[in-house]
């Protein structure tokens, strides 16, 4: 099996595209705008699922799950949310279908809905509906609460993973008694997307605030991670949003302070979705197909037999399950491939192709020796290993890779931070070099919009470690007080 993968250089999105589909990550559905994920793309999601739970679950939250569909009228309880959502909804109108005089089916015109219900696109209004009734006084609070789910969010251009009409993620969703706890909860969220997103990832990423106009509909503040992919173009990685009141207000839900007052409540809601498959694939992947940083790998290490005959092969198979059964124990993923349908060189063909971080090989000189050969995906470079030491060494090399990985990206990210003065020298970077742009702004929606309609380049975020400084704006020429980052973005 051939990979001719498009290369990067030559076209970068349809590099990407063929290898999500090659390395049987996922593919477009019989559903215009929806895919499918496979196995082993899914496989990924699980283990990015089971640390994100672990994480929330350290902090606090619960999981809970909300319906589906959400009455209309409810949207129209929060103004800008609404005015956020209602271009990407996707609406039922009837219950119930019937045969038509011809022998076709068709909507039975007389089971119209009384109100249309909307596939959710977010939950915030289903589940402040929800939490009215479950919050009466301060002794209710606070509620932490996070599901996991799926969306839909009507997109005609669509690209597998990172844009799709129907998506998997998590949304949080948390109630608060004080304004300085809600924003704490919606911050401390950022950091833990941070964390999974560097350590599990391998991801780097720089956490910061969204301008007004980029924030999420209903909220005061958005929080995000933001990541850098290879072609220099940026990915919203993670968002935390402190809501305030608004929502609170808008499903009339107030609690009994401690002093005996009645009060609004504070709220956050924060989420991450399957476009992390996305960013996972953009980050470190090359011209040979998928990079899997150790920690999110479904398989870590392939084992595959070379020999000629069963007495070769029995005997290699007796070194390979003991490794195998070594290994399990330490907690690392093996898997050993001895199909007699696919020759070697395919199965290496086939595990750089999806990423196996290490490949063990095992042939009969191999057994002699008592030697085994070790690959790396990363580097593509492969050393012998006394099979006394491999148990050890495949620990070491997982570890070290899941750093290099990390600083692979790293170094790219920070090479492509760059700063400037003049809109002349922004937009030469954003053509020719591409990355992070640091530019003063004048804090104005105006110099935001125009720049993005000229460049297409938007504010990706205020950075958190943001100095204050005189500057001149990169596009008014206005006095600014801050460089933000703008970047071309997915």
């Amino acid at each position: 099996m051939g990979k001719n993968l498009t290369t990067r250089a030559e076209d970068y999105s349809k590099w990407y595209n063929e290898l999500v589909v090659k390395a049987d990550l996922a593919e477009n559905s019989g559903v215009r705008g929806c895919m499918v994920i496979k196995p082993y793309g899914y496989a990924i999601w699980e283990k990015m699922q089971a640390e994100l739970d672990r994480m929330f679950k350290d902090t606090g939250h619960e999981n809970a799950y909300f319906p589906l569909f959400i009455p209309k009228s409810y949207f129209s309880k929060e103004a800008s949310h609404v005015d956020g959502f209602a271009k990407e909804c996707a609406v039922v109108t009837h219950y119930r279908l019937k045969n038509d005089e011809d022998g076709s089916i068709i909507v039975d015109p007389e089971a119209k809905l009384e109100e249309e219900l909307i596939v959710r696109p977010t939950s915030e209004t289903i589940i402040w509906d929800t939490y009215r009734k479950w919050i009466q006084s301060y002794r209710d609070l606070p509620i932490l609460v996070n599901q996991w789910a799926n969306v839909v969010r009507w997109e005609m251009r669509t690209r597998l993973f990172l844009r799709t009409a129907e998506f998997l993620w998590q949304e949080g969703h948390t109630a608060h008694a004080k304004q300085n706890e809600a924003i704490a909860e919606a911050q401390q969220m950022m950091r833990v997307y941070a964390d999974f997103a560097e350590n599990f990832m391998a991801m780097p990423v720089i956490k910061g605030t969204k301008t007004e106009s980029e924030r999420f509909a209903g909220a005061l503040e958005t929080y995000c991670i933001e990541a850098l992919m290879q072609d220099g173009k940026a990915l919203q990685a993670g968002t935390s949003h402190f809501l305030g009141q608004n929502f609170a207000k808008a499903f009339d839900v107030k609690f009994a302070t401690k002093e005996g007052g009645q009060e609004y409540v504070w709220a956050t809601s924060w989420g991450v979705s399957t476009r992390l498959m996305g960013a996972l694939v953009m980050t470190h992947s090359d011209d040979n197909g998928l990079v899997l940083p150790p920690n999110l790998a479904p398989i870590q290490v392939v084992i595959v037999p070379i020999y000629k005959g069963e007495d070769q092969l029995d005997s290699i198979s007796q070194v390979a399950r003991e490794l195998q059964r070594e290994l399990k124990l330490l907690g690392v993923s093996v898997k050993y491939d001895d199909r007699d349908t696919h020759k070697p060189g395919w199965k290496f063909n086939e595990y750089e192709l999806k990423g196996v971080p290490l490949r063990i090989a095992i042939g009969p000189r191999d057994l002699e020796k008592r030697t085994v050969e070790l690959a790396r995906r990363d580097t593509l470079t492969k050393e012998t290993v006394s099979k006394d030491l491999i148990v050890d060494r495949v620990q070491e090399l997982l570890s070290e890779m899941q750093k290099a990985l990390f600083n692979k990206a790293k170094n790219f990210r920070d090479s492509h931070i760059t700063e400037v003065e003049t809109y002349d020298e922004f937009k030469d970077v954003l053509e020719n070099k591409t990355g992070f742009v640091s530019a003063f702004w004048d804090g104005t929606k105006e110099s935001e919009e125009r720049i993005k309609s000229e460049t297409k380049a938007t504010i990706r975020c205020i950075p958190l470690d943001v100095k204050e400084e005189d500057g001149i704006c990169v596009y008014s020429g206005k006095p600014a007080t801050m460089r933000v980052l703008f970047a071309k973005a997915y």
